[in-house]
């Protein structure tokens, strides 16, 4: 019988290891603006725990869909609250994990050597890039800056919608738009582009971006989100331009 059991473990105790180890990764589905800060973050964790962390990124709105058909995600961080509060309505995050974990500012990039100007200018005059209203958090600020500041109806047409705000940057990049409307934090990814407007904070609801688990997590999943949160995370965060969660949250 020993023998036996030995020899069970030496046939399945590598397929055994293999599942543990398995068990222990992390998969971050994240908006596509948050790519940096989750990359830098899942490497320092990595490093610090020895937990693999993979990733996926696009749109909120393209991964609270995937992760209803069931994508394995561990943890969903959404570009704005609807798109988690889709996933809440239908059980399908931890409600109790929820949590804000940064803020961002709405910009107009252009080309370096561009002059700053007003919004209304600088859309006025060409094609912009910007995310699709209809489904990209970005785009919806985007919409409700420019309507609250009286432009929409009037720059419309000018428009190009992009699948996500990374798209829209590479429309200026490559000079198929004069601009994009942005986030800040992406333009600061984003060498050979410069800042020609800030949209008023005023002008559109907070940019907030909430974090949470799928269904209940594990433990490791459980860890990774706390590390966002806390000072290395936040840090992080700081440094790749966006706003730290406790200013966010004022």
């Amino acid at each position: 019988m020993e023998k036996l059991f030995l020899s069970l473990l030496l046939v399945f105790g590598p397929g055994l290891v293999a599942k543990a180890h398995a068990a222990e990764k992390v998969t971050v589905f994240a908006a596509a603006s948050m790519q940096d800060v989750v990359e830098e973050a899942a490497r320092a964790f990595s490093g610090r725990e020895g937990v693999e962390v993979t990733f996926s990124f696009a749109a909120s709105s393209v991964l609270a869909k995937q992760i209803e058909a069931g994508a394995p995600a561990s943890i969903f961080i959404s570009a704005d609250e609807d798109w988690m509060n889709y996933l809440e309505e239908r059980k399908l995050i931890s409600a109790a994990s929820r949590r804000v974990i940064a803020g961002n500012a709405l910009v107009i990039a252009m080309q370096a050597g561009e002059k700053r100007g007003e919004a209304a200018d600088i859309l006025r005059a060409g094609r912009f890039a910007m995310g699709d209203p209809s489904n990209v958090p970005a785009g919806k600020y985007g919409k409700a800056a420019l309507e609250k500041l009286g432009l929409w109806t009037e720059v419309e047409k000018n428009a190009v919608f992009a699948e996500n705000v990374r798209v829209a940057l590479q429309y200026v990049n490559r000079g198929e738009a004069n601009a994009a409307i942005v986030y800040a934090s992406d333009l600061a990814a984003a060498p050979g582009l410069t800042e020609a407007y800030r949209f008023p904070a005023s002008s559109h609801a907070p940019i907030l971006y909430p974090a949470a688990l799928i269904g209940e997590g594990t433990a490791e999943a459980r860890t990774f989100l706390d590390f966002l949160s806390g000072f290395q995370g936040q840090a992080i965060i700081r440094a790749k331009g966006f706003v730290p969660a406790a200013e966010a949250a004022n």
